[in-house]
């Protein structure tokens, strides 16, 4: 009989939270996880994006801050996540809005590309949990505009990613300013052996849990390929998204301005479009999406 997220104990505020998304039964790696870390054990998840590991964490870190509530002190989080990218840690940021958006936690985001202020002030009233990247997170310690002497519970998530962009000796440096005695769940798609030596330092006698996805993203996509004059490309696409059943498409072409001249297109044609590359500014690229 395959559980439901009503058969974990988790706090009704939460079960609430998750009725209104239309969530029901967990992902596997939910079921395998939510249960060890509302224990407060620590956890190693070797889990791909697309398995809902973002939920396996994010639901019983907001249960367990629910079961002791305590006012974060100005200056510190009670929950570190690390994220190796902007976009990521935003939609961490958000899951965690959305599933406590009836409890009243405190939750923020910090990453690089966009204005000091307005992260410092949130941190400094306190916060219940912090999702950061590395390298800005590192910018408010060094400020000493954040204070991780409190923290209870220590998020990594996609770690070979982090590994791959060269934060692992960032990672050592911020975790050596938490304290001992916390929660450690450690979240990768892969286990290189520095990936494999980092988990080792970090994690107390921890959850083992592995998943894949269901599919993967090539076999959940109908693919097909168009034969057409290259200067016929832009056309077609303004032809295709006509089509009400093209309701959110991605588009990739081979240069940063060729992004923007199809984007420049498609909306010349009524079709709702933008483009996000290297040269766009963090705020560009989250209006845009």
């Amino acid at each position: 009989m395959s559980k439901t997220f009503d058969s974990f104990g988790l706090n009704p505020a939460l079960l609430q939270a998750l009725a209104s998304e239309g969530y029901t039964t967990p992902t596997p790696i939910q079921a395998q996880a939510i249960p060890d870390v509302m224990l407060g054990k620590d956890l190693l998840g070797i889990a791909q994006t697309g398995t809902g590991k973002t939920a396996a964490f994010a639901l019983p870190i907001l249960h367990r801050l629910a079961a002791n509530r305590v006012a974060p002190k100005p200056r510190t989080a009670r929950v570190l996540i690390l994220s190796p990218t902007r976009e990521l840690a935003s939609q961490i940021a958000e899951s965690f809005k959305t599933y406590g958006r009836h409890l009243g936690f405190k939750v923020a985001v910090v990453f690089g590309g966009v204005k000091y202020g307005p992260q410092e002030r949130a941190i400094q009233a306190g916060l219940d949990v912090l999702v950061a990247t590395p390298g800005r997170l590192l910018d408010h310690m060094q400020q000493k505009t954040l204070d991780l002497s409190s923290t209870e519970i220590f998020v990594l998530d996609e770690a070979d990613q982090m590994l791959d962009l060269g934060f692992v000796k960032p990672i050592r440096q911020i975790v050596s300013r938490i304290p001992a005695m916390r929660q450690n769940l450690f979240f990768s798609a892969t286990m290189p052996s520095e990936i494999g030596k980092l988990a080792g330092e970090l994690l107390k006698d921890p959850v083992k849990v592995s998943v894949t996805p269901q599919a993967t993203t090539v076999q959940r996509i109908s693919q097909s390929i168009i034969h057409i004059e290259q200067g016929r490309k832009r056309a077609l696409l303004t032809e295709m998204f006509a089509d009400p059943h093209y309701t959110r498409c991605l588009v990739f072409t081979k240069t940063k301005h060729g992004a923007d001249k199809v984007a420049a297109y498609l909306e010349a044609g009524g079709v709702e479009a933008g483009a996000i590359h290297g040269n766009k500014s963090q705020p560009q690229r989250e209006r845009t999406l």
